[in-house]
């Protein structure tokens, strides 16, 4: 679970390569030329006829082409050998999923690859964020439903009220942490990937040093460094958090507490997830948005659908346009105390007196004491600059060669599965293949019961483009409520909305909200991500009756001028 989405549809500044030179400079040069030809490159996510002329019929001679001629692989139990003159092919900082997924594809691929960790395997995602709020959620959702008299009633069934162990739910999102973090922590040593304890951080050009904060450090030489720090929950000035009352998602994925009323503090993924989970097991909720809409990151037709179900009807009331400039714990027998002040204006607004308050602004990167200022790079925010394939960009805008960084460190995506990609997109550029991932085709989803998830532009967003560019959208509409299978789940409530183009039958966007969400969204974003168009995957083949017909019909239902095949342009990578 995370908290934003950041995605820039302008092109990126000219960025001028700087070499150490060397031995390693003719390395530096193939991963950094410009100069590469269509058979040298290999796209994920980007559209197939991305290279100029290439048509959907000639798809199988591209990817013959873009085949290696040589394929490098390791042995499931080894590690492989380092280059000549480093201790490793790659060091990465950080074993979040991120980190992980560099970590599996590099040995893979024959790299000597070690992995730092300072605190646990998993990060964010595994320890406090994705995997136990999924837990929770699955508890909510249970709940929910055994608490609707009327929808069991609906399939016949008689329930006894619903009740459960505050303790019993928490040690559930505590041992699939435990679970997950052991699988991840296997699966890198049975592959053969050293896992080295402390803090890491950059010493100088393919230097490294790890150990404990004041005690023995030792430095190692990587060929290639991936920086996979993650990020910490931002907590805004004036907000004092004591971890009881006043808290961060960190502490309240420990469920210690349910409170009888919490101010949850940003509408995004994170917090539309826990008013899911709180307001299941009992509490009233109150939202304070900064913005005039609840849930601004989403589409708003998806937004204004989602408020209808998943809090109008709920305990849950708000308040938009308002900072909660101070937030004081609950002490001495007071409760937590909340200002509000106008978001425009800057008056004082209201003041709140509630049990608990969880902050749910959005998150931090993870990024100071890494060593940054050794190799002469300044972070923006916080965040590390990257150019499209996450190589480091320093101070003068150059490149800083054979230094990576990926996931919420470097503030593209925030989102556990992009800092994956992005992690096997770089061990792709060290192996000699060059590979630029396209942000636009990856997936997004909150877990609140129905499912929200996206992928691609929203509807604004996408109007905005097509002026810019001087092309024509339309959109395409489907309702849960015509699915046989959500018909005999009860669970009619949702729609399937898709942006497109009616000249060329590109998809720029897909949006659901209903029953699995979560699950139905990577048909389209697969689509996206191979540059599938809509007058070719309208004719595939669905199971009936399945939910993934929502997304058959909304397929189907787009109506596109050209019902051939045409090459689209190539999206600007992010």
């Amino acid at each position: 679970m995370q908290s934003s989405i950041s995605l820039s549809l302008s092109s990126s500044s000219p960025i001028t390569v700087r070499s150490n030179g060397g031995a390693n400079s003719a390395a530096s040069d193939l991963f950094f030329s410009n100069t590469a030809t269509p058979s040298q490159l290999r796209f994920c996510g980007l559209r197939r006829e991305a290279f100029s002329g290439c048509k959907s019929s000639n798809n199988a001679l591209l990817f013959k082409q873009l085949r290696p001629k040589t394929k490098i692989s390791a042995s499931l139990s080894t590690n492989g050998n380092s280059s000549k003159g480093f201790d490793y092919d790659l060091v990465i900082i950080g074993a979040g999923v991120g980190g992980h997924g560099a970590a599996l594809h590099a040995v893979e691929k024959g790299l000597k690859t070690a992995i730092i960790e300072g605190d646990v395997v998993g990060g964010t995602c595994v320890n406090r964020g994705c995997v136990p709020s999924k837990a929770l959620l699955a508890v909510s959702g249970r709940m929910r439903e055994l608490q609707n008299e009327h929808h069991m009633k609906s399939f016949g069934l008689q329930v006894a009220a619903a009740g459960y162990d505050r303790q019993g739910v928490a040690d559930h999102a505590q041992n699939l942490a435990t679970k997950i973090r052991n699988n991840l922590t296997n699966s890198m040593k049975s592959l053969g990937v050293d896992i080295l304890t402390g803090f890491g951080s950059v010493v100088g050009p393919q230097k490294v040093k790890y150990g404990k904060v004041g005690g023995t450090e030792t430095v190692i030489t990587a060929k290639n460094i991936i920086i996979a720090t993650g990020s910490v929950p931002f907590v805004p000035k004036g907000v004092e958090v004591d971890g009881k009352t006043v808290i961060t998602s960190d502490h309240a994925l420990k469920l210690e507490t349910v409170p009888e009323w919490i101010v949850i503090v940003g509408s995004g993924y994170i917090g539309l997830e826990f008013s899911d989970v709180y307001t299941a097991l009992g509490s009233e909720v109150t939202f304070v948005e900064a913005l005039d809409q609840l849930m601004p990151g989403f589409d708003p037709e998806i937004g204004k659908l989602a408020q209808r179900v998943l809090i109008n009807p709920r305990k849950i009331d708000y308040h938009t346009g308002v900072f909660a400039t101070k937030i004081t714990p609950a002490k001495d027998g007071k409760p937590v105390t909340i200002e509000l002040i106008d978001a425009k204006t800057k008056e004082p607004k209201d003041t709140l007196e509630v049990d608990a308050a969880l902050i749910a602004t959005g998150r931090a990167p993870f990024t100071n004491g890494l060593g940054l200022e050794n190799v002469n790079v300044e972070t923006q925010r916080g965040f590390i600059p990257v150019d499209e394939r996450m190589r480091v960009i320093d101070s003068k805008g150059e490149l800083v060669p054979h230094l990576y960084c990926i996931g919420d460190a470097n503030g593209k995506m925030m989102l556990a599965h992009a800092a994956s990609a992005q992690g096997i997109s770089v061990v792709e550029q060290v192996s000699g293949k060059d590979h630029v991932l396209n942000h636009l085709s990856i997936p997004a989803a909150c877990f609140t019961h129905p499912e929200i998830s996206m992928v691609g532009l929203t509807e604004p967003q996408a109007r905005e483009k097509a002026e810019k560019e001087g092309f024509e959208i339309s959109i395409a509409k489907t309702s849960f409520k015509a699915n046989t299978k959500a018909l005999a789940e009860n669970e009619g409530e949702g729609i399937a909305k898709m942006i497109y183009r009616p000249d060329n039958g590109e998809i720029l966007g897909v949006h659901i909200f209903g029953m699995h969400a979560a699950d139905l969204i990577h048909e389209a974003s697969n689509a996206i991500a191979l540059g599938t168009r809509i007058q070719d995957i309208k004719y595939a083949v669905h199971a009936h009756p399945t939910l993934s017909e929502v997304i058959d019909e909304l397929f189907k239902s787009a109506k596109v001028k050209n019902e051939v095949s045409s090459a689209v342009a190539e999206p600007v990578p992010v």
